[in-house]
């Protein structure tokens, strides 16, 4: 069976400029955030825009680019992608509530001050190439320029009362509409509740916590997926040896009641990419901005989640890591994905 993936082990914008114009759908990336994140020479800068002007380059028109990013660092990733010719579109904010506060805590007459927020979230810019026809001929064109709404709506609870259209301050407006529910409130907004399909796709995702889950209310309002797992991180890498490593952004560690993280060097794994994002995460995203057998390109592929996604969902990947250790653990598990899809 012909190979549906090409990693390249490299620096990104030499192996870019190595692919031919308009020749992906899609990008989805997590890129490093600039945060000099445990001293790691490859955090020490957001991508530049020479090497976005590349992604937008390969991306056909329309395609889409999905980029993970630090809170304190988000405006900079904007920045330089905006400035490389992409249009933004969104915003998905990826709530979770693991993590730990990287705080220096005061003593004596200022016990109980910090420098530091729990960290709940991570941003992911939502961009698109520009392209000079409508949508609905880029796509018949190209296959890109649009999202998958019906192929990423959230499953709607039962017990959900948007579900039960009570989400209305004057119950007696409540109507139907051709796709399901549709309510006003006293100031005559109208919400449309989909409920056979499920939820139109948010611009927020959450990792299904308690935490999470009350801070947006009902968590299952938006796309649920869980943080990763040590088997989604180990997934083929078995043979890897094992590294006593710190979790990174959004790690799954506990936290004490203080906001104190416990064990936080004690997580073991063949895989020991620090930031390591679940596979169920990358294949909403990636299912989200891709037509169906489309190619999606991720230029800093670190430990290959987003190849493992795409293979799982059938999508075309190219993938581009310098760091040789990261690369030989993106191979395990992509080419781990790609034989247990085929057999």
């Amino acid at each position: 069976m012909e190979m549906t993936y090409q990693l390249h082990l490299g620096d990104c914008l030499d192996v870019l400029a190595t692919l031919p114009d308009n020749s992906v759908d899609s990008i989805v990336t997590d890129p490093p955030y600039g945060l000099s994140f445990m001293g790691k020479k490859w955090d020490y800068d957001v991508p530049s825009v020479a090497i976005w002007e590349q992604c937008l380059r390969v991306l056909k028109p329309g395609g889409h680019l999905l980029a993970f990013a630090g809170t304190r660092t988000q405006h900079r990733m904007a920045c330089r992608i905006e400035d490389a010719g992409f249009e933004i579109r969104d915003m998905i904010a990826w709530v979770y509530g693991s993590g730990f506060p990287k705080s220096h805590n005061l003593e004596g007459d200022h016990k109980g001050w910090g420098t530091a927020l729990k960290p709940a979230l991570e941003p992911i810019t939502m961009a698109r190439k520009p392209f000079s026809s409508t949508v609905a001929a880029n796509v018949i064109q190209y296959g890109t320029g649009a999202i998958n709404v019906d192929g990423c709506r959230v499953k709607i609870d039962d017990d959900d009362p948007i579900h039960k259209a009570v989400w209305t301050s004057r119950p007696s407006k409540i109507g139907l509409s051709g796709v399901g529910f549709v309510t006003s409130n006293k100031d005559g907004d109208r919400r449309a509740c989909e409920t056979s399909k499920g939820r139109w796709p948010a611009n927020i995702i959450h990792d299904g916590s308690n935490e999470a889950a009350l801070s947006l209310k009902s968590g299952a309002r938006f796309f649920y997926t869980a943080k990763a797992a040590k088997d989604d991180r180990n997934d083929g890498c078995d043979h890897f040896p094992m590294i006593t490593h710190q979790s990174g952004m959004g790690g799954a560690m506990p936290i004490d009641d203080d906001g104190n993280d416990r064990d936080r060097f004690k997580a073991q794994s063949g895989n020991h990419h620090p930031t390591v994002k679940p596979t169920m995460l990358m294949a909403y995203l990636c299912r989200l901005i891709t037509q169906p057998g489309g190619t999606i390109l991720d230029p800093f592929m670190g430990s290959g989640s987003t190849g493992k996604a795409a293979t799982i969902n059938g999508f075309r990947f190219i993938g581009i890591e310098r760091d040789p250790e990261y690369h030989k653990i993106s191979e395990a598990r992509i080419s781990n994905q790609h034989e247990g899809r085929l057999f």
